[in-house]
């Protein structure tokens, strides 16, 4: 059963690392909140949340035995595939499916690109390998997998320096007993590597998603597990001895032994930590559609939340830029079988590079200056030009510091970075400046679009949430550029994803293929969920659903109650409203199967957002003014949030937390309601 702490008093913290910042939230037991932003510590990473921890404990003059729950969001996942760091893989399949991941989908994200080439399978065919054994469709073996052969291979592995294994057999979904065989010979040989079954992690039927999601797992998994081991051990040395829960791309937590168990789950673990505040937030102020906008160093975010409930993805791909696996825009990345909150995400955050290309367009990202050395203004070292750079010329960003102070800003060293790319546009700095601003304002309308438009959903519908370092400065004129009439920004903006893993909900799903007797699959996946979580779970039951010879599902939610006929007929009619909604087409009932089974189950946090969110902003510094530049430069005045009231404020002008910086531009306005969000709209025309 999972450690917990839901009610023993104490602090909580939450520590999300991102390219640039690793952000840290205490939370007391009488609701004081006490915030903390430092710089990333790669390749380390998790020295600096060991480091930040202390610091905040510091701060909140906390004795470390005083924490109860330790909530964490990383990427380390995510950055071991994107810099292939992960470990050196084999797959272990069925003779004659030694290619299935050369093969694919033969899938294109861009059809006219002749440049373009697949990614390069994680495990690549000297280290794929094949067995003479073979499960059939309908579960029986023809032949049996020889103990002899598991072993002999086993031998070969070891000679050729395997860490990980993942053993994927054809049709093992529908024979689990015999992967899982095979997978413990192996273990029992290798007592070294680590060991997936795909059946213990995606026991779904497609081959080829199915291979992909456990050679993904097996690849980060030596890496997750020695992080998450050292982390542990470097917070027990600290002297927080509370237990250690992650939060999985599906945006709920999960204990560290489990995660170390099953990596692939935490893919997106540090963007669904901010979709899950938000998700509160949008309950707390009853908002039907809301656009989650999170905007950091490296990247930016979009989620679309409707009637307090995410998106959440059977299928996305990592390591293909935007991580959208729907459509014409698949085929890019690795494909990943396991839950996972829809989020669309493009390369534009505070830290992406600025540059211009051969025919002369200004770009930004792709690529990022990360936290070493960090934008030029930093003055650690960097010289390549940044959006934070843009920032800082513009007028946006102060031109002191940052971060409460913890990082310093040199303006002259923005200015010099831009130069070079000013240069070759023939402008000057300021105006360089403000066009980098307007190109990633585009390439982030690209993201909401793949949340909204491409969903069926109309984003002038929406309310937009923005939060992350970078994401109020940008909100407002990417809300103006979508039709988008409100955007909120929410207290502690900048650490709002560490907020969302105070608030967040244990949570364990299971899926299981359709079976013909529902009740009792749907009986056991249950007891499975609640063995782990334990009998105070909330349980909840899905189908994959979709229609005869389609390759895609959607996921419906099923009633509670005995699974009657008028409970399944309901839920073929909430599949026919959710198609026609996407698709714009629905069919009737004949057409109508089940592809998977799941169930879900949570713990309920025992925090809510409007406990977190109740104290008001501190008092901040002595309002100014800064010279800004929009279509021109104007004198604008600079606030704290505590400055900001009920009564709107027209812009331009600039509001300044600690963690973050919001930008009114002119034709918008701004007030503080009383959750203390900063609410802009756009005045009357």
């Amino acid at each position: 059963m999972l450690p917990s702490s839901e009610h023993r008093p104490g602090w909580r913290v939450g520590a999300d690392i991102g390219g640039t910042f690793t952000d840290v939230i205490a939370l007391g037991p009488d609701g004081e909140v006490v915030p903390m932003k430092v710089l990333s510590t790669p390749p380390d990473y998790g020295t600096g949340v060991v480091g930040a921890t202390s610091a905040v404990l510091d701060a909140a003059a906390v004795a470390p035995d005083a924490v109860t729950a330790m909530l964490h969001g990383t990427t380390v996942a995510t950055n071991a595939i994107l810099e292939m760091a992960g470990a050196r893989t084999a797959v272990v399949t069925t003779r004659g499916f030694r290619d299935v991941l050369e093969l694919g989908r033969l899938r294109r994200p861009v059809l006219y690109d002749l440049s373009w080439t697949k990614p390069v399978p994680l495990a690549p065919r000297r280290h794929r390998h094949e067995l003479a054994q073979r499960i059939t469709a309908d579960g029986r073996l023809a032949p049996a997998t020889g103990e002899a052969d598991v072993r002999a291979l086993a031998a070969r592995l070891r000679a050729d320096g395997i860490e990980a294994v993942a053993v994927c057999l054809l049709n093992s979904h529908v024979r689990p007993d015999e992967e899982r065989r095979v997978a413990d010979l192996l273990r029992a040989e290798l007592p070294g590597a680590y060991v997936t079954a795909s059946v213990d992690i995606s026991p779904q039927p497609r081959e080829f998603e199915r291979t992909s999601t456990a050679t993904v797992n097996a690849y980060v998994g030596p890496v997750v597990h020695g992080y998450l081991t050292h982390l542990e051990a470097g917070l027990r040395t600290a002297g927080v001895r509370a237990p250690l829960l992650v939060m999985q791309s599906s945006g709920g937590l999960l204990d560290a032994r489990s995660v170390s168990s099953r990596p692939v789950q935490i893919i997106e673990s540090g963007p669904a930590a901010g979709v899950t505040a938000v998700r509160r937030l949008a309950s707390l102020l009853d908002l039907p559609s809301v656009v989650a906008f999170d905007m950091g160093g490296t990247t930016a975010k979009a989620s679309l939340i409707e009637h307090g409930e995410p998106f959440v993805s059977a299928d996305y791909e990592v390591g293909g830029g935007m991580n959208v696996a729907r459509g014409l825009g698949s085929g890019a990345g690795y494909p990943v079988r396991t839950p996972s909150i829809d989020i669309a995400e493009v390369g534009s955050g505070g830290g992406s590079v600025i540059s211009v290309d051969e025919a002369g367009a200004l770009h930004v990202g792709p690529a990022s200056a990360g936290s070493r050395p960090g934008p030029a203004c930093y003055g650690q070292g960097g010289e390549l030009p940044t959006l934070t750079d843009a920032n800082v010329t513009l007028g946006y960003l102060s031109p002191d510091a940052l971060a409460g102070g913890r990082v310093a800003i040199h303006a002259d060293l923005a200015a010099k970075a831009l130069s070079p790319v000013a240069e070759r546009l023939g402008r000057d700095v300021a105006a360089t400046a403000r066009g980098a601003y307007e190109v990633a304002v585009s390439s982030m309308t690209t993201a909401v679009k793949a949340v909204t438009s491409e969903r069926g959903r109309d984003p002038r519908e929406a309310t937009m949430v923005a939060f992350g370092g970078a994401g109020p400065l940008y909100a407002a004129a990417l809300a103006k550029e979508l039709g988008i009439k409100t955007v909120l920004v929410p207290a502690h903006p900048g650490l709002f994803s560490s907020l969302g893993l105070l608030v967040a909900d244990t949570e364990l799903h299971e899926v299981a293929p359709y079976q013909q007797d529902l009740a009792a699959e749907f009986a056991r996946l249950t007891g499975e969920v609640t063995a782990e979580l334990g009998e105070r779970a909330v349980v909840e039951r899905l189908l994959d659903m979709r229609y005869r010879g389609q390759r895609f599902e959607l996921r419906i939610r099923l009633d509670d109650g005995p699974l009657t006929e008028e409970l399944l007929a309901a839920a073929r009619k909430r599949f026919h409203e959710e198609h026609e909604r996407t698709y714009g087409r629905a069919g009737d009932d004949s057409l109508v199967e089940i592809v998977n089974l799941r169930v879900r189950g949570t713990l309920p946090s025992p925090v809510s957002l409007e406990d977190v969110l109740r104290l008001p902003p501190p008092p901040g510094r002595t309002p100014g003014t800064r010279d800004c530049r929009f279509a021109e430069t104007v004198a604008t005045p600079v606030l704290s949030r505590s400055d900001v009231g009920a009564e709107p404020i027209d812009g331009p002008l600039v509001v300044e937390d600690m963690d973050a910086t919001t930008l009114v531009p002119p034709g918008a306005r701004v007030h503080r309601d009383r959750f203390h969000t900063l609410v802009i709209t756009w005045s009357a025309e």
